[in-house]
């Protein structure tokens, strides 16, 4: 990563938080919806625990997109009073849970990516990003052992669990480019030595789903084609709107209460 030392945009910089907060606070809330419906007790407990995991990693992200914004907003005003057009995650954490082999299959996507993101991050020339960066790859490296194992366990199982899993890989795959497109926010945190270029992430990417993938018995879709919007705001999936709609019901009728 480069280490120059050039100030960023206030602008570019809170972007870039944002799009890490609204990745986490995304997913973490999908899966979340598991709570209780999960198909055995102990992943049950396993996905709450991730969500908890996602959802505290949100808190340190987005307090400090506020902090950086200075307008007065802090994790929960961002988390519960922006609309649809104000969030900056991926596609791909948007999707909805689907059958448990898609919701396994979206964490695994995501965890392999996030894992290395955090992993370059943790060397970034802002020191709290990078304390951030730090703290959560823990958490995540456990995310993605587990989700990897799942994956290579569901994709190697059974017939109709192996057609369950390369079904939510078909589906999945073209939302997983999206995280490697640069754009005017990357570039600006790129210069400043804050975050990876994108693209660097790849190879690597790619390495780790193959095996992955090879040991699962499921084949990599060939096109490569991948859904672009999400992370600039500019296009969202209506699953987005559908999902904050539950999730900010209650700031949104009882606006600044308190317990």
């Amino acid at each position: 990563m480069s280490t120059a030392n050039i100030d960023p945009n206030k602008g570019d910089l809170f972007e870039f938080l944002c799009r890490m907060g609204d990745n986490t606070l995304v997913l973490g809330h999908r899966v979340s919806e598991w709570c209780g419906h999960a198909p055995v007790l102990e992943e049950d407990i396993a996905l709450a625990n991730t969500a908890l995991d996602l959802i505290g990693q949100t808190t340190l992200w987005l307090d400090l997109a506020g902090k950086v914004e200075d307008a007065g907003r802090d994790a929960d005003r961002l988390a519960f009073h922006r609309d649809v057009w104000d969030f900056r995650n991926l596609l791909l954490v948007e999707q909805p849970n689907g059958d448990f082999g898609q919701t396994i299959m979206r964490q695994f996507l995501f965890d392999a990516w996030h894992l290395s993101q955090l992993t370059a991050l943790m060397e970034s020339s802002d020191a709290q990003i990078a304390a951030i960066a730090e703290k959560s790859s823990k958490e995540v490296t456990y995310h993605l052992e587990r989700a990897t194992d799942t994956v290579i366990g569901l994709g190697d199982g059974t017939e109709e669990s192996h057609r369950r899993m390369q079904n939510a890989l078909d589906l999945l795959w073209p939302y997983v480019g999206e995280m490697f497109v640069a754009d005017a926010v990357d570039e600006a945190m790129v210069a400043a030595g804050i975050a990876p270029n994108p693209a660097s992430l790849r190879p690597a990417y790619d390495t780790l789903v193959n095996d992955v993938f090879t040991a699962a018995t499921l084949t990599r879709p060939e096109s490569d084609f991948g859904h672009r919007g999400g992370k600039s705001g500019k296009r969202h999936s209506e699953h987005l709107g559908h999902m904050l709609t539950q999730m900010q019901w209650l700031q949104r009728a009882y606006p600044d209460a308190t317990w």
